[in-house]
């Protein structure tokens, strides 16, 4: 968290959580957050007010239907949108 821009005060406004919330509920919320391996504020915050409200914060992984798995994987290809805007006959707003 240190190591990013601004990491240091995320980890002060993580820290400063104790004086609004029980030090516990805090504590576990950071050590949740590492176990997930994202330790950002947003996500500390996420899951402190799960703990607060008493829901359940380890969900099951979500596996979708195989019906909406992708026909055409997506790619990269910047060089198609240059064909489609030298096409014969469109108007651009450029």
């Amino acid at each position: 968290m240190l190591r990013q821009p601004g990491g240091d005060r995320e980890m002060v406004d993580i820290l400063s959580l104790v004086l609004h919330h029980d030090e516990q509920a805090v504590l576990c919320a950071v050590e949740l957050a590492l176990e997930a391996g994202v330790p950002t504020k947003t996500h500390v915050l996420n899951l402190l007010h799960r703990l607060l409200d008493g829901k359940p914060t380890n969900q099951p992984d979500v596996n979708p239907p195989a019906a909406l798995s992708l026909s055409k994987e997506p790619e990269a290809n910047v060089a198609r949108y240059d064909g489609l805007r030298t096409q014969k006959g469109t108007r651009h707003a450029s």
